[in-house]
């Protein structure tokens, strides 16, 4: 592919508009990033605060520790830390910075302000509101369809800033449709290293650092430990165990960032930590581990294109499936042995549910990485799954269609049920 190509500077821009740095969670960060900005309009620290979220969002934030907040959850907890502490010019990073004294300001906040949270129904997968009140003033913040998307900047009934919403197109960002597996490829092979280095470095820095503290640290069921201490001392148990770890501490308060892909942490360091780990094993060249990620980066967002960014079909799966795509290359592997990976791995884990973004994602990483592993060797050893079996069908983009359309529309009524699941009372 020519840099004169339409698609070769559009590939750039989708990874510059995906790879970006979040600091935990991006569900409860996008609420509180929501809340700073509110907490800007109004121009005062609100008395009461409105909140609707749509059920794939309240899912998202209902188990996972919001960072900076001392093992807070939940939507109040992420509200708040926005309120007090965030900087909204930060976006995803909006609470990075959190002194001591913001943390103990949050708990007093918590205890005294008026809280509500409600359903969102707007038939748009990924949606909230906040208003927020300081006497007879008022605010209101709209972010839809991606984290950072605000759509309505409102206040004492002025409209500030306002977006058209399309349904649930990602107005904005480039067109995804320009993918597909034959052009990543070609892409991944030809595009000018330096071109993509600035997008690509921090990836590994930040989502190798946040690995590594997992393993170090003790974070939720710490599912990379385990893996590494079951005895198989071998580059696949270490790529899973890695990716597993970073996981662990993302889900559990670690003050680090991730770099993301399609909104998600967990699918940022999924697509990512297997390949460097390989990258790192197989003693490859700089090049190469470069060209390998974005190989996988591509992979995972054209997967997650048709499926959208919140559904019941857990996104770690098309991770494992870009990082095994990756793998595939680092060894030895051209693009025939690349799209076998694919369609073998997804034949594996599609189908696997998204209950919230919790401890036991790490698991459901180390599962998916597995699975894009197995997808590779398979093929490497004369073996595959064939047209006709179950999603799978003849060509990759055929199938990738197939699993998009389960995730999309074939999984809405699963989504629905695991939400009124999570939601209902305990007995």
């Amino acid at each position: 592919m020519k840099k004169t190509d339409t698609k070769y500077q559009a590939f750039i821009q989708i990874l510059r508009e995906e790879l970006i740095p979040a600091m935990g969670c991006t569900e409860p960060i996008a609420l509180a990033y929501a809340a700073a900005i509110a907490r800007d309009t109004l121009e005062a620290i609100p008395e009461r605060i409105e909140v609707e979220a749509s059920g794939s969002l309240i899912k998202n934030v209902k188990s996972v520790i919001v960072p900076n907040t001392q093992q807070l959850k939940g939507i109040p907890a992420a509200v708040t830390a926005g309120i007090i502490a965030g900087n909204a010019e930060k976006e995803l990073e909006v609470i990075a910075e959190v002194s001591e004294e913001q943390i103990q300001e949050m708990k007093r906040y918590l205890e005294q302000t008026p809280i509500t949270v409600k359903p969102l129904n707007s038939g748009i997968t990924f949606d909230l509101i906040i208003k927020v009140y300081k006497g007879t003033s008022y605010s209101k913040i709209r972010i839809a369809n991606y984290h950072t998307n605000v759509v309505l900047v409102e206040k004492d009934h002025n409209i500030l800033e306002q977006k058209e919403i399309n349904e649930e197109t990602e107005e904005g960002l480039t067109d995804r449709s320009l993918l597909s597996m034959e052009d990543i490829w070609d892409f991944s092979q030809t595009v000018d290293i330096e071109d993509v280095r600035a997008i690509i470095h921090p990836q590994i820095v930040c989502n190798m650092e946040i690995a590594e503290e997992g393993i170090r640290g003790d974070y939720g069921a710490n599912i990379g430990s385990v893996l590494l201490g079951m005895g198989e001392n071998n580059v696949q148990t270490r790529a899973k165990a890695m990716a597993a770890a970073a996981s662990d501490a993302r889900m559990n308060g670690c003050e680090l960032p991730v770099v993301i892909n399609s909104g998600s942490g967990n699918q940022g360091i999924t697509t990512s930590v297997p390949v460097i780990v390989y990258a790192r094993d197989l003693k490859v060249s700089e090049e190469q581990m470069y060209r390998a990620l974005v190989l996988a980066n591509l992979t995972t967002i054209h997967q997650k294109t048709p499926i959208g960014r919140l559904s019941a079909y857990c996104g770690a799966v098309s991770a494992g499936v870009g990082a095994g795509a990756g793998i595939a290359y680092l060894c030895g592997g051209g693009y025939r042995e690349i799209i076998h990976t694919v369609v073998n791995a997804v034949a594996i884990v599609s189908g696997m549910v998204c209950d919230g973004a919790k401890a036991s994602c790490a698991a459901k990483i180390a599962s998916s990485v597995d699975a894009g592993i197995l997808g590779y060797y398979m093929y490497k050893n004369g073996q595959q799954f064939y047209g006709g079996d179950g999603l799978v069908t003849k060509g990759v983009e055929a199938t990738l269609k197939n699993i998009g359309r389960l995730g999309k529309e074939g999984m809405k009524e699963t989504n629905r049920e695991i939400i009124r699941i999570m939601t209902e009372e305990p007995c």
